[in-house]
């Protein structure tokens, strides 16, 4: 009975952490705004921008993090991760869709997906190589990090390109960056945490195996990834388009939303049951290069 109430208060505790992220952080972008509308001080721009668009982000990874249950990831891995995943995987797909990308209209959005899909676990490459990588909890919680990474940073690319389209326009600033703030978690994050949950979990303790299931998760959030790009061009030439290209982004995001919670679900159960066969979790994620 008290280890019940302990681990009660523990999730009452987890759950007021991870809105203190976004209830402070959404304050101070909205001084941030404000400050900026009033003063027209060109030099806090970039500082308005960055917090608007890596808000929901971070919120996203804190989230998860705080219920990773069993697993002994720590929060330094995590923001590594988040900042290898983004940064990485921005200039890998920056790179490799010029070269790779066709003109076919078709194809284009689906290509988009199976490149972004690709480069942004290349952030958990880096991170997860000199450790065990076997628990689909950590997977799912570094790919997460590193799907938000590379939103945060792709949506401040978007901010700032609908800034100069504009003239300099802060309602469009504004307007991109709560447009991307309010779809990133149904975006680049989910996808990220399904691959990489996935991938650990058919992974050996110091190997990466990319076997068919393995393919077909990365296959199966690149089709999401491009249904949800191309969705929109798609239904817009049917009768209401508007309520179309709604219903299909909604659609793909259920689907998405759905398999991020059976992964989740599946690693808490996994997480049980190596602890009770004595299966210790990774702990270098606390101490990396000890070993």
């Amino acid at each position: 009975m008290e280890e019940q109430e302990t681990y009660e208060g523990r999730r009452s505790e987890k759950k007021i952490s991870w809105l203190k992220v976004f209830t402070g952080g959404l304050l101070l972008y909205i001084f941030g705004v404000i400050a900026l509308a009033a003063t027209r001080n060109t030099n806090i721009f970039p500082t308005v921008v960055i917090l608007g668009n890596f808000l929901v982000p971070i919120t996203y990874v804190a989230f998860f993090y705080q219920r990773r249950h069993l697993s002994k990831l720590d929060m330094p891995t995590t923001a590594w991760a988040f900042f290898y995943g983004g940064l990485l995987g921005v200039l890998a797909a920056a790179t490799l869709e010029p070269i790779f990308l066709s003109q076919h209209k078709l194809l284009y959005s689906f290509e988009v997906g199976l490149i972004e899909e690709f480069a942004k676990i290349l952030g958990v490459l880096v991170i997860a190589k000199r450790c065990r990588h076997d628990s689909q909890m950590d997977g799912l919680i570094l790919g997460a990090a590193s799907g938000m990474g590379f939103a945060a940073l792709e949506s401040t690319g978007y901010a700032f390109t609908a800034f100069l389209a504009s003239g300099g326009s802060l309602s469009q600033t504004v307007l991109i960056t709560l447009v991307r703030g309010v779809i990133a978690p149904i975006g680049h994050g989910t996808w990220t945490a399904i691959l990489v949950s996935v991938m650990f979990r058919e992974s050996g303790p110091r190997i990466f195996n990319i076997n068919h299931r393995v393919i077909g998760a990365y296959l199966t959030v690149s089709i999401l990834h491009g249904l949800w790009n191309g969705l929109p061009e798609v239904l817009s030439i049917f009768p209401l388009p508007l309520v179309n290209v709604f219903i299909g982004q909604v659609f793909v995001a259920t689907v998405g939303i759905f398999l991020l919670w059976r992964r989740y679900d599946e690693a808490k159960r996994l997480q049980i049951e190596r602890q009770e066969r004595g299966i210790p979790e990774a702990a270098c994620w606390s101490d990396r290069y000890e070993r």
